[in-house]
């Protein structure tokens, strides 16, 4: 949901008043609760732990950490506090903030970012694809493990759904996986990784 203030909220008053909360971001000045639940929670928790594994088994000097947060340096009044991120550790050193605080202006240090969809699901679908995709991401997982993302992208019925949109020419590519489907991702070629794994972390 989003909330009315009588000025929109800069990027200073956001990382002053809300930078340690992570149960928001913003966007064009307005804050969005992401409406963390355990579930989600648990989710993002499964997906982070396989990425980890991924790393680790390749060797790749990436991290990913706890929390962070994502500046565009095009958008003066957006935050965006992905739940999962991959950084790439040798970026790190071009990064203007993060030695104060966790916050990545360079989309080149981002490596993969994954949401969990919420009812805020028109971001995740719509405006967060532009975004990442305009930092250069190369990957973009939007896990809808709920199946409440509107029927243009998850189809109909509506049903649970990883998608994962990897960049190419500057424009994502996104495939759908439902239950049952292995998860292709190019930057983790030896993923083994289903929808049906992520969801049995909740129940």
């Amino acid at each position: 949901m989003s909330y009315t203030w009588p000025k929109l909220v800069t990027f200073e008053d956001f990382i002053a008043q809300y930078g340690d909360n992570t149960r928001y971001e913003l966007i064009d000045g307005q804050l969005r609760d992401m409406e963390p639940t355990g579930t989600h929670e648990a989710v993002a928790g499964s997906i982070a732990g396989r990425i980890y594994v991924e790393i680790f088994n390749s060797n790749f000097n990436w991290l990913v950490p706890k929390t962070c947060l994502i500046k565009p340096p095009a958008a003066e009044a957006t935050v965006l506090r992905p739940h999962v991120i991959v950084l790439d550790k040798a970026e790190l050193s071009k990064e203007p903030l993060w030695q104060k605080e966790p916050i990545i202006c360079n989309g080149n240090t981002i490596k993969l970012v994954a949401e969990v969809v919420s009812t805020n699901w028109q971001d995740d679908y719509a405006r967060k694809v532009e975004q990442y995709a305009f930092l250069n991401i190369p990957e973009y997982w939007i896990v809808d493990f709920r199946g409440l993302g509107g029927l243009q992208f998850i189809g109909n019925p509506k049903q649970p759904t990883f998608t994962v949109c990897q960049l190419v020419n500057g424009v994502y590519e996104q495939k759908r996986y439902r239950l049952g489907d292995t998860i292709s991702s190019d930057l983790f070629p030896n993923l083994q990784l289903k929808l049906d794994d992520i969801i049995a972390t909740i129940f």
